[in-house]
């Protein structure tokens, strides 16, 4: 693998595995699915290499709950799966989010519902922001729209796990996947440089003596699962605050804030979508139409705020998605932030328009489509 900065030609799949490997990833559990086989294999072989765990699950719920375990011994562990993978999956996430147990969860995003098909989709975005699985919590949600930032973003997975002891998902469709491009892979951890793990289990006769540790989701009590759940809401607000991953193209900024003036449109997109729509603003700009192309890398938490200050502009908005009107919602609550953001500073705006351009079953728009609708706008 590459060292010095020199680029390597990858599958985005084997770049999530590698850089995997690289941020201390200690234990792998997976169940192949297309088409994100290509990661579970390259941690088949990288990580016996390295003498880690590997185990190919005998389901996606073993896999899952092979992590929880595995994650509450102190290890780096990390599972791999495709849409309806991801769903048997969920029941584990919930129980890693209610006993605080960090994991990192890959999404390569297939067409569905049910089986569906094999081909990108982007239809899972529902189920990665809005937690998944049963009770209240959230996941941390990274989106690369590249092979370089599958390799970035799941680096940084493992360091957000930690840090907040929560799962944390990287949802790529599959494209992002399955192209090859060039990437530079981010440095190798040692293990021994990983966070401690003060609150793990096991490891008693290397500590002995100290109190043993219990590590669960149950709370019999209401009051004090409610409180347990309150205290986890506030770490949430933490995250909002402080971990916020956007790009804006096409926008003109002072002092970090976006200024009135701004394109005659802004697309919103994530993935291969904002690969997509990056060619559509390109098309626009030809035809001396002013695009703006904004992108948001957490999905959850998505920046709303942000996206307000454009959409207080009064300019239209185009969400374009590989789903019928999931990411739309977003876009329709940030609008909403910017009026009430508006109101409570003694001003009325006009709500921006909101439009979308969305496909499924693993339909990927093209940027003749999205400049087409864009000219249809404005």
């Amino acid at each position: 693998m590459s060292e010095n900065n020199e680029k390597v030609l990858m599958k985005g799949n084997e770049a999530i595995a590698e850089a995997a490997l690289r941020a201390g990833c200690s234990a792998y559990f997976g169940y192949p699915i297309t088409p994100q086989n290509e990661l579970i294999a390259y941690m088949a072989k990288h990580m016996l290499e390295r003498d880690r765990i590997f185990i190919q699950a005998e389901s996606e719920v073993a896999a899952i709950n092979m992590v929880y375990g595995a994650s509450c011994a102190g290890a780096r562990a990390m599972t791999s799966s495709s849409s309806p993978g991801i769903s048997l999956k969920q029941e584990g996430i919930s129980y890693a989010a209610g006993a605080d147990v960090p994991a990192v969860i890959v999404n390569v995003v297939r067409g569905g519902p049910g089986l569906g098909s094999i081909a990108p989709a982007q239809s899972d975005y529902f189920q990665s922001t809005r937690g998944g699985g049963h009770g209240d919590y959230r996941c941390i949600v990274l989106a690369p729209k590249s092979v370089q930032e599958c390799a970035d973003l799941t680096y940084l997975a493992f360091d957000l796990a930690d840090k907040y002891r929560m799962p944390v998902i990287v949802l790529a469709d599959g494209m992002i996947g399955q192209m090859m491009e060039g990437v530079v892979l981010p440095p190798e951890k040692p293990l021994a440089d990983l966070p401690k793990r003060e609150w793990a289990v096991g490891n008693m006769a290397k500590q002995s003596p100290r109190p043993s540790r219990h590590v669960t989701s149950i709370h019999l009590v209401p009051e004090e699962l409610e409180q347990k759940t309150r205290a986890r809401f506030d770490r949430y607000e933490t995250i909002k605050k402080d971990e916020l991953r956007f790009e804006a193209a096409g926008y003109r900024t002072a002092c970090g804030e976006f200024t009135g003036e701004g394109p005659d449109l802004t697309i919103v997109a994530y993935g291969t979508s904002a690969r997509v729509a990056q060619g559509a603003k390109l098309l626009a700009e030809k035809a001396g139409i002013k695009i703006g192309v904004f992108r948001p890398i957490t999905l959850w938490p998505f920046p709303y705020k942000a996206l307000a200050k454009i959409a207080a502009t009064g300019k239209p908005l185009l969400t374009v998605e590989m789903s019928l009107g999931q990411l739309v919602e977003d876009v329709k609550l940030s609008v909403l932030q910017g009026v009430t953001d508006a109101a409570q500073n003694g001003h009325a705006i006009i709500p921006a328009p909101v439009h979308l351009l969305g496909h499924s079953g693993g339909v990927i728009p093209t940027e003749e489509e999205v400049f087409a609708r864009i000219k249809d706008i404005v």
